[in-house]
């Protein structure tokens, strides 16, 4: 009887550790959704796209307190241990990212609908491809914890260079349009903005992986060693 009471439990603990997981994965799901939308306002010049966006954060900010409500319930009442304790742990850091994500989609948003106000500074062809990267780290963050996968969540690590570079040429691009001409500075300041909101998406994706690194292995990767000066 106390073995089967025992297996009991730890199916239950199972379960809702799954559970944490699956919930997880619907967060960013909506966080990549906001964050796509967003994106596809601006290139196609759909307010009312943007204003959902803006107006739309509700849903992900009640699973935000969800899953950290349901860590904070499996920390209490279970006393996990080692790679539980640590996968647990790391769902909640996650959850914050993706909650930050998802306050970076309504900022892009907001960007967008005042670039709306002006005529099109520029063909949009790199910030497409910033938002195309950062959803692809997104996913493979998530998948990387899902699956366990160090070697993925270190590939998303590496990406994170491209969006830099990605970001410093938009900047780049945009100055020389403004030195052109002044009257397309407002609009064109909002595009950098909305840059950076993307690049900080990969920084939130590339954090992400560095707390899976950290389930899986135990192995703290943020802040990489310099080397000791002799």
């Amino acid at each position: 009887m106390p073995t089967e009471f025992t297996e009991h439990i730890y199916r239950q603990y199972e379960d809702e550790l799954s559970h944490l997981k699956d919930r997880l994965l619907v967060m960013g799901g909506l966080a990549e959704e906001r964050l796509r939308a967003a994106v596809a306002a601006i290139v196609a010049r759909d307010t009312g796209l943007a204003e959902q966006v803006v107006h739309g954060d509700e849903p992900l900010n009640q699973l935000h307190k969800e899953i950290d409500d349901r860590s904070f319930k499996l920390l209490a009442l279970r006393q996990p241990m080692a790679v539980d304790l640590r996968t647990i742990l790391a769902a909640v850091k996650i959850n914050t990212d993706l909650e930050r994500v998802g306050d970076l989609a309504v900022n892009i948003a907001e960007a967008g609908l005042r670039y709306l106000l002006h005529p099109p500074v520029k063909e949009l062809v790199d910030l497409p491809r910033m938002a195309e990267i950062a959803h692809e780290m997104l996913r493979h963050a998530l998948d990387a914890f899902v699956r366990r996968d160090v070697d993925l969540a270190r590939s998303v690590c590496e990406q994170d260079d491209e969006l830099d570079e990605l970001k410093d040429r938009v900047f780049r691009d945009l100055l020389v349009l403004m030195l052109r001409n002044p009257a397309i500075v407002e609009p064109s300041l909002d595009l950098v903005l909305i840059s950076r909101h993307l690049e900080r998406t990969g920084d939130h994706a590339t954090n992400i992986a560095e707390d899976v690194i950290f389930m899986v292995s135990a192995r703290d990767v943020r802040h990489p060693a310099e080397p000791t000066r002799s």
